[in-house]
C-alpha cells in the first residue's frame, strides 16, 4: 500500500520499520520539527526523522500541520492509500483525515476506550491496571474516539514505564502490519467505542514526578515505576532533589510516624513513612550523579533516621 507515516518519538519507530519490512511503500514521513535539547542546546532530529533518513524517505516537519496547506498539497499529490499515525503529537485536520483511500489509522497504546490521550502507558501503571494493550483505530476528528479495527491486550506485570513502552511498541508494530492487508481487502469489522467507558490520560510534565508522602506506599511505587525513565519520581532530601528509581512496599499499614519520615537507612534501603505504611527506596539518584543502589550511596553518604523527606 502507498503509505504516509506520521509519528515522532521512539514509540513510533518500530511501527515504521515494520511497515517497510512488510513491503509497503512509504512515500513521506511527517514528524514534529527538530528541537534544541539538553544543556548544549544542540538541535536533534526526532527518532522518526532519523529512521526516515536511514531509509531515504523524505520527512515533512510542519510547525502546525492544521494551517500548513503546502504539506497537505504535497500529500495530496502523492495520493496515499493510507496514512498511519503513531504518537505524532499534533491534531490532524479533517481535510487530511479524508485524503487517503482507506483513511487515517492510528496505533494507540491502550485498550480503548480506556485511556484516551497522550500518556496511556504511564497512566495504566499509575492506575494499577493489570493489563493494557494496543488498539488500531480509524481516526476521526475527536480525540481517540474513532472506530476500533483491531485490539490486543498485554499483561503489565511488574514492568516500569520504559519496559511497558517497549513491549507495546513491538505489539503495535505487529498488529498494524496485520491490519493493513485486512483494511485493503475490506474484511475488518469496525467497532464503535462505548463513550461511557472512556477515560483520559493527559499530558505528563516534570512536576508530576513529585512524590507526595501522604499517598499510600502502593500508590507511590506505581508512580516510581510509571515515571521511569521520564520524568522520574523525586522528593527533597537535605535540600537536594533526590530521585527514587526503584522501591518496594514494605508495609501497607501500621506506620504512625509523620509522612516522609526516614524510619531506617541501611544496606536494605531507605524506609520512608507514607500514607500510614512504609515505602522502601532501593535505588536513588542525587543531582549530577548516576543512579545507584541505596547500599552503594550510603558507603560515602549519610541519611539520618528521623529526617523528613518532602
Amino acid at each position: 500500500m502507498k503509505t504516509v507515516f506520521m509519528g515522532t518519538p521512539d514509540f513510533s519507530v518500530p511501527v515504521l520499520e515494520a511497515i517497510l519490512a512488510a513491503g509497503h511503500e512509504v512515500g513521506y514521513v511527517v514528524t514534529q520539527p527538530d528541537k534544541a535539547r539538553n544543556r548544549g542546546k544542540k538541535v536533534q532530529f526526532t527518532p522518526v526523522k532519523e529512521a526516515a533518513q536511514r531509509h531515504g524517505i523524505p520527512a515533512l516537519q510542519p510547525e502546525k500541520i492544521r494551517v500548513d496547506a503546502q504539506v497537505v498539497e504535497t500529500l495530496r499529490d502523492y495520493a496515499p492509500d493510507v496514512i498511519v499515525v503513531v504518537a505524532y503529537g499534533q491534531i490532524i485536520q479533517k481535510e487530511l483525515l479524508d485524503l487517503p483511500k482507506y483513511g487515517c489509522i492510528n496505533v494507540h497504546a491502550s485498550l480503548l476506550p480506556k485511556l484516551r490521550g497522550a500518556s496511556p502507558i504511564q497512566h495504566a501503571i499509575l492506575q494499577g491496571e493489570t493489563e493494557t494493550g494496543v488498539t488500531i483505530m480509524q481516526m476521526e476528528e475527536g480525540l481517540d474516539t474513532g472506530d476500533m479495527l483491531r485490539k490486543e491486550s498485554l499483561p503489565i506485570g511488574d514492568k516500569n514505564g520504559q519496559q511497558l513502552h517497549d513491549a507495546l511498541a513491538v505489539l503495535g508494530a505487529r498488529l498494524l502490519v496485520e491490519t493493513l492487508p485486512q483494511l485493503e481487502a475490506g474484511t475488518l469489522r469496525p467497532e464503535k467505542q462505548d463513550d461511557s467507558l472512556s477515560s483520559y490520560a493527559g499530558m505528563i510534565s516534570k512536576k508530576d514526578g513529585k512524590l507526595d508522602f501522604k499517598k499510600s506506599p502502593i500508590q507511590l511505587r506505581r508512580q516510581i515505576k510509571a515515571f521511569d525513565p521520564w520524568p522520574g519520581a523525586f522528593c527533597t532530601c537535605q535540600g537536594q532533589v533526590m530521585k527514587i528509581w526503584q522501591a518496594e512496599v514494605l508495609s501497607a499499614s501500621g506506620a504512625s510516624a509523620e509522612d516522609g519520615t526516614v524510619l531506617a537507612a541501611g544496606d536494605a534501603g531507605i524506609d520512608i513513612a507514607c500514607g500510614g505504611g512504609v515505602l522502601r527506596a532501593l535505588e536513588i539518584q542525587m543531582p549530577g550523579k548516576k543512579r545507584v543502589s541505596v547500599k552503594d550511596y550510603l558507603r560515602g553518604n549519610q541519611i539520618e533516621i528521623g529526617m523528613i523527606l518532602e
